[in-house]
């Protein structure tokens, strides 16, 4: 059922101005209290799939892994596929698809279904948006001087992510890694092997040209213009449904400004649609959704200890639990999996744990830039990236090409997500007061970023005759935010060369943590996704 259909139907448009959209506090009519049941039945109606009674995880499994993002998925799935018995704990909610139904909000008016337990959000358009507290797919993690944008469903950051997966340079990749890891084995077994797994290609031809694009053709015509040469991007989304969207066969989703928050027909082929389905396929493998681990340990034999609470999508507690496990596989994500490890060492639970632990945290130089278009003709944001280009005149950085966020239709603006190799790194700390896991990010260092890559967007403008410092709708690349957290447990430091934990035989990193802050100029998806490949591959092999 259509939300806006319901709510027109009902009369609810009262509703809506008390508890959904974009309206100052003040004019609120319902308290938030008395708000959020109202909200939370709905969801229930819409999407009763994530409200299913969820059984209770063994108490004890031969391994753990913790999250279910790119990392913890391919962990999963590999530990099965030796016969490795594992549970894999996830906080948020396993959300389904379907053709018509919206499983997902759009992040044009969003409601609870989009944030991890928050009242409000402001996004790139800086236009704020407040809704009921719900267990919904984004957190937007607050520290000092960063918003963090991070998933959390069943799925991670592949269910909230654009969809670009691209391999860095091989000279970026070995400034940033420092001969930790070998490029070149990436490059000719683990690149590969994901690309197969996840059938990244680039955008085809005829989705190109369709309307929905229209501002991918005039992105790439600017940089033409400007003496650049834009390369294909390979791309997670299943094209056949959004042809399926263009034909009217399924809802609009991807090519309507849909992605952020989800794509509710399954345009975008996530890891459920892969790595988690088939890892739960082998039989040796279970995922439990509304699992939020708090706290984990090793005993004095080796056995890990994990402190679990199960939630309900509404928030409220279900259950605490104990588990146990042999093996610890960490894949909860840059933020999640720092925050553990910070926490264990600073309590004593894992009092082994390396200097390193929390260290080399950075943003990936995430900025978002928008320049004018002469003529953009047309209608929707198609969200796909369909190209890029690199640029070293000054500081290394790519400008991908990108949609406008919150924003379905065309608006004369084409946007760019850059990515600067930036050194800037931060490490996470520990409030005793507070039992809180934090870091402070320099403003200076996004200034910088910035900086590199605004003259990088305004050299295109002015070669192509656009309009630079596109700000009509505020939009001006000071959204201080990073959707690519790396680093807190780094590769060669935290751990050895495989992501094996320094001090606690049976603890392995997994995911976007082990990465020292930068992935040289290309989203992280697909180097996190090969480096777990790599090294449960080896964990595997020699048993430890």
């Amino acid at each position: 059922m259509d939300r806006r259909a319901l709510f027109k139907a009902a009369g609810a448009a009262a509703l809506i101005g008390a508890v959904g959209s974009a309206v100052p506090r003040s004019e609120v009519a319902l308290p938030r209290a008395a708000a959020e049941p109202i909200w939370h039945e709905l969801f229930a109606q819409w999407v009763p799939e994530i409200f299913a009674p969820v059984p209770a995880p063994p108490e004890h499994t031969e391994a753990i892994v913790i999250g279910s993002g790119f990392g913890a998925a391919v962990s999963a799935l590999r530990l099965a596929e030796a016969g490795v018995l594992t549970t894999v704990l996830e906080r948020g909610s396993r959300w389904p698809n379907d053709p018509w139904r919206e499983i997902f909000t759009g992040d044009d008016l969003p409601d609870g279904r989009g944030f991890w337990h928050t009242t409000s959000f402001t996004g790139v358009t800086k236009v704020p948006m407040r809704f009921a507290d719900f267990g919904g797919v984004l957190d937007c993690t607050r520290f000092d001087g960063i918003d963090v944008w991070r998933g959390a469903a069943v799925g991670g950051g592949s269910v909230v992510f654009t969809g670009a997966m691209i391999a860095p340079e091989r000279r970026l990749f070995d400034h940033v890694f420092g001969g930790v890891v070998d490029y070149g084995e990436l490059d000719r077994v683990y690149y590969p092997r994901v690309r197969a797994k996840l059938r990244l290609d680039p955008m085809p031809e005829d989705i190109y040209r369709s309307a929905p694009f229209t501002h991918s053709r005039a992105w790439d015509d600017q940089v033409r213009k400007a003496g650049y040469r834009p390369v294909p991007n390979d791309s997670i989304f299943t094209w056949d449904v959004l042809r399926g969207e263009l034909s009217g066969a399924v809802r609009t989703s991807a090519t309507a400004g849909r992605s952020n928050l989800g794509n509710s027909n399954g345009a975008k082929f996530d890891l459920n649609q892969n790595y988690l389905k088939d890892a739960e396929a082998t039989g040796r493998a279970k995922i439990y959704p509304g699992h939020r681990v708090d706290t984990i340990a090793q005993e004095a034999g080796g056995r890990f200890v994990v402190t679990v609470t199960q939630l309900a999508p509404t928030g409220a507690v279900l259950a605490k639990r104990t588990l146990t496990c042999d093996k610890l596989f960490l894949g909860a994500g840059s933020v999640g999996t720092s925050e553990l490890l910070v926490r264990a060492r600073a309590t004593g639970t894992l009092p082994r744990l390396n200097e390193h632990i929390g260290d080399g945290w950075g943003t990936n130089g995430d900025v978002v830039l928008a320049r004018g278009a002469s003529s953009v003709a047309g209608n929707g944001q198609g969200v796909p990236s369909a190209s890029r280009i690199f640029d070293d005149t000054g500081t290394a950085l790519s400008l991908e090409n990108w949609y406008i966020p919150g924003i379905p239709f065309e608006t004369g603006a084409l946007a760019s997500l850059a990515m600067v190799l930036d050194p800037t790194r931060a490490r996470f700390g520990y409030n005793p007061l507070s039992g809180g896991v934090g870091l402070s990010w320099p403003r200076r260092a996004q200034d910088e970023v910035t900086a590199a890559a605004r003259a990088v967007d305004r050299r295109i403008a002015e070669r192509a005759g656009a309009v630079a410092e596109y700000s009509a709708l505020g939009y001006d690349a000071n959204a201080l935010f990073t959707a690519h957290p790396l680093g807190g447990a780094v590769l060669g430091r935290a751990t050895d060369s495989y992501g094996r934990v320094h001090g606690h035989p049976g603890l392995y990193v997994m995911d976007g943590a082990a990465i020292p802050g930068s992935t040289g100029t290309v989203n992280p998806s697909l180097t996190i996704t090969a480096l777990a490949e790599r090294n449960i591959e080896a964990i595997i092999r020699e048993g430890r």
